[in-house]
């Protein structure tokens, strides 16, 4: 059964693109043009900072698009669940404590396909990112099957504010759920 992700199964590049103000994280969501231009808004995010149980709604023409979730208040590997607007389950994404205790790991699950585990790209950056807070050291994360197979990939360009090319090459995977993954890793990285 084809997934009903608003018309966005054929594209496989989009910019994630964060403004940030002292309240709420901005983002939009935008699809990638020739050149790597930046296309056409796809959808909008707002997330207020220190919400007692992190929720993340996608707004699309004016309207909640879909949703991400906390599962609990406080959790070092919190579960987040990703939904449509009508509530029905996308997938969900939940980070690996252990494991990123050095490099940030995340697990990506969509019903019907087999988990996908991101990870930083680069051990040395991450150890980096741990012992030292005065540089904003970029941080890259590749997305892979339990095969080794590219899933997706969210990559920080370079800039005063934080940008993410985010690339899927799995036809498969909904891209809303790519998404809130992406939008994840910047607004809840350093929790």
């Amino acid at each position: 059964m084809p997934v009903d992700d608003g018309g966005l199964a054929q594209q496989t590049r989009f910019w994630v693109m964060q403004k940030f103000t002292v309240m709420v994280n901005r983002y939009t969501i935008r699809t990638v043009g020739p050149g790597d231009a930046v296309g056409d808004e796809v959808c909008f995010v707002e997330q207020k900072r220190m919400a007692f149980k992190e929720q993340v709604t996608f707004v699309r023409d004016g309207s909640p698009f879909f949703r991400f979730k906390a599962r609990s208040v406080m959790d070092l590997g919190a579960t987040y669940d990703v939904t449509a607007a009508d509530g029905t389950t996308i997938g969900l994404f939940r980070k690996d404590f252990g494991k990123s205790l050095l490099r940030s790991t995340w697990h990506l699950q969509q019903p019907g396909l087999p988990e996908v585990t991101g990870q930083e790209r680069s051990m040395t950056v991450a150890i980096l990112r741990r012992v030292q807070d005065t540089i904003p050291l970029p941080f890259h994360f590749d997305f892979v099957s339990a095969e080794g197979h590219p899933i997706m990939s969210v990559t920080r360009t370079f800039g005063l504010r934080d940008k993410y090319l985010l690339e899927i090459q799995a036809e498969a995977l909904d891209r809303r759920l790519a998404m809130a993954m992406a939008v994840g890793l910047d607004a809840l990285q350093g929790r």
